[in-house]
């Protein structure tokens, strides 16, 4: 942690701006384009006033950056990016991807993702993301020629790779449950969350409707006028407070949300492993196969039903030299089987040991994360309980005094 670079660079997403433009179709679309200033550290721990880099970027180009991490860094838990489109969005909210609000927490979100992957161990070394930092031309270009994205596509088979492991990594079947349940548990607690902040709109909206009957009433009473203007007066603020609350409930429930979407990147290390698990058994199977028929052509006999043997049995058999020739090629397709497996077993224990390293690491950010955050949201409801007893102990003494 002490190399990342995290601690040698400050970055921010600092504005977000509304753009339109023509995409690669030469359609007009509108979008949002976000500004990633960068400060160099060192330089500023010396006395000296580090020049700020800046650059604009497209949720799409984050996108890009995302997915060339998750294909480049397979064994690694990458990241989540905040939603492209409000989910689990409270009632009263605005959904609209365009929606300033909105806009605002996913700017929060991109910069979050970006400090997230400058603080990784590994993921901050990566110079296309240093260079998406710092370098607003031709960023793209350098992408695509890693050649990334024909890894990606190559490994879609890893969809149906599941289904056809017999004898999957029992640690890896369990984390894929235990992704389930992250997934499971804090949607539970987003829901029972939108209907808290429901309940709450309610409640400060009936203080809002006190603070206008006890105004009115006000007008029309003269000697208790002064006391219930006042009392009118403190649910009047106590009812407009509401907004700054509920944006500060809305920043919770995105620390929330980033771990609903941390599972899925759980479950893609998970797919990643089954479909080396996947390879890994086929190799075997087809070394074995080769190792058989080695051994039927250099003994003569057949264990098995097969057309070869239907074949010879119809045709006569091969010739000696026929065979030996045969038996020439299997030998060095199964050295080379055997290289290959051998291979893929040192590939398949590198990814378990670096991908349970950096699953460890994730299970402990975790949970000092949500720790943090449901302390803090435990600690908000307190306050706001403490100001609703205060209003009323004012509007106590406001009514005493008539």
């Amino acid at each position: 942690m002490e190399d990342c670079l995290a601690k040698k660079m400050e970055i921010t997403v600092s504005e977000a701006e509304k753009r339109t433009g023509r995409n690669a179709m030469n359609i007009q679309e509108t979008y949002t384009a976000y500004l990633i200033e960068t400060r160099a550290v060192e330089s500023q721990s010396e006395g000296q006033c580090a020049p700020v880099e800046s650059l604009w970027r497209r949720y799409s180009e984050f996108e890009l950056l995302r997915n060339y991490l998750s294909v480049t860094y397979p064994h690694i838990v990458v990241p989540p990016l905040p939603e492209k489109r409000a989910d689990f969005v409270w009632h009263k909210l605005s959904a609209d991807n365009m929606d300033p609000d909105f806009v605002e927490r996913r700017r929060i979100g991109l910069e979050n993702f970006l400090l997230r992957v400058a603080s990784h161990p590994v993921l901050c070394q990566d110079k296309i993301f240093y260079a998406f930092l710092m370098q607003e031309a031709g960023w793209k270009e350098m992408v695509n020629e890693t050649g990334f994205q024909l890894k990606a596509d190559s490994r879609l088979k890893a969809l149906n790779a599941t289904f056809r492991v017999k004898n999957p990594d029992k640690r890896f079947t369990e984390l894929k449950h235990y992704s389930d349940e992250l997934q499971s548990v804090i949607s539970h607690l987003l829901r029972v969350r939108a209907r808290v902040a429901d309940r709450l709109y309610g409640v400060y909206k009936v203080h809002g409707n006190y603070g206008r009957v006890f105004s009115e009433w006000s007008a029309i009473e003269k000697e208790m006028g002064d006391g219930l203007q006042s009392a009118g007066h403190h649910m009047d603020v106590y009812a407009a407070s509401i907004d700054d609350i509920l944006e500060e409930e809305e920043h919770y429930a995105d620390q929330l949300k980033e771990y609903l979407f941390y599972a899925e990147a759980l479950r893609a290390v998970c797919r990643k492993h089954e479909l080396m698990q996947y390879d890994l058994e086929m190799a075997a199977q087809d070394l074995t196969s080769k190792k058989q028929q080695c051994e039927e052509l250099a003994t003569g006999t057949v264990r098995t039903f097969s057309l070869k043997g239907m074949t010879s049995k119809l045709f006569g058999q091969e010739t000696p030299e026929q065979r030996e020739a045969k038996i020439k090629v299997l030998e060095e397709q199964i050295q080379e089987g055997e290289e290959q497996l051998k291979s893929k077993n040192l590939e398949g224990r590198d990814f378990v040991k670096s991908a349970w390293a950096d699953i460890e690491r994730f299970k402990e950010q975790k949970n000092h994360d949500l720790k943090e955050a449901l302390i803090s949201y435990a600690v908000m409801q307190i306050s706001m309980c403490k100001k609703g007893i205060q209003v009323w102990t004012n509007a106590k003494e406001c009514f005493s005094k008539m």
